[in-house]
């Protein structure tokens, strides 16, 4: 994926369509206290395990706030989405894997794993994480996300999964990480 990136800039929030900030203000064990909040949307997110392949379907895109730290910006991630709609949980993860990836899969496929707070000294939203397995039969669109997102999707060969782990030239997030021991676990 080319990725060019110029005019970097950072500028007031003054119309937020994601996120809000708050200062929290509070009394801890009769002291008084205050928190910067980023107040966010839950999230789904997808382990998705192509069968015939062996391998893990992941995606990479670029996310601004990580650019700021590496001057890449490029991320390797779950399929994941944001809970913004009036539908269950299995039905926003499902509609992701076809936007970003491309793979129609039923609904009765997804299985949960868990879900955790991220972020928790600033935002404290929650990820619901699921797993799913798809073959060649599910696949209807290339994937790559809709509204102008810039989505790769990624093939990554179980074989290679454990290495990503702990490669810390590649940006990625902890529920990956924490997606791919899981699977090991459970397949090993």
């Amino acid at each position: 994926m080319q990725n060019k990136i110029e005019n970097f800039k950072l500028n007031p929030l003054t119309d937020s369509k994601f996120i809000s900030t708050a200062l929290a203000t509070y009394e801890q064990n009769g002291i008084k206290k205050d928190w910067e909040i980023v107040q966010a949307h839950d999230s789904v997110a997808i382990l998705i395990y192509y069968k015939e392949h062996k391998s893990f379907i992941l995606v990479k895109q670029f996310r601004p706030p990580v650019y700021l730290k590496n001057s890449d910006g490029m991320t390797v991630e779950l399929c994941a989405g944001i809970v913004d709609k009036e539908h269950t949980l299995e039905q926003i993860a499902k509609e992701e894997i076809e936007e970003e990836c491309g793979y129609d899969v039923p609904l009765e496929k997804l299985e949960k794993i868990t879900s955790f707070h991220t972020s928790v000294g600033f935002a404290g939203s929650k990820q619901i994480l699921y797993y799913v397995e798809v073959d060649e039969s599910m696949k209807v669109a290339d994937g790559g996300g809709v509204d102008g997102e810039l989505i790769e999707v990624v093939h990554l060969p179980v074989t290679e999964a454990k290495a990503l782990i702990y490669d810390e030239s590649i940006a990625k997030t902890p529920g990956l990480m924490f997606a791919f021991m899981w699977w090991f676990e459970k397949h090993s």
